[in-house]
């Protein structure tokens, strides 16, 4: 069941990462899921760290946050590295 919960997590912060971000994402609910799940990995860690816990607790805020950012660096990092079609 937790992993199956991280999943659901990584959707809703991809989704959320989707929608702050402007321009257009060209993905679909997979990589917005694994976008979600590995930025949530590694911001709800660095804000646990922050705030002085060393687990990935999806209730606190500060994780949620760190979450958040970490998915749109990544979303940020994607968007720059993604090749882009220009057919006309």
């Amino acid at each position: 069941m937790h992993v199956i919960g991280f999943i659901i997590f990584g959707l809703i912060v991809g989704l959320i990462a989707r929608a702050l971000m402007p321009g257009r994402q060209p993905m679909g609910f997979i990589l917005t899921a694994i976008l979600g799940m590995a930025g949530s990995f590694v911001g709800s860690y660095i804000g646990g760290m922050i705030h002085g816990q060393g687990d990935m607790v999806t209730t606190d805020p500060y994780n949620w946050i760190g979450a958040l950012l970490g998915s749109l660096v990544l979303l940020f990092l994607y968007g720059m590295f993604a090749k882009r079609s220009t057919t006309v």
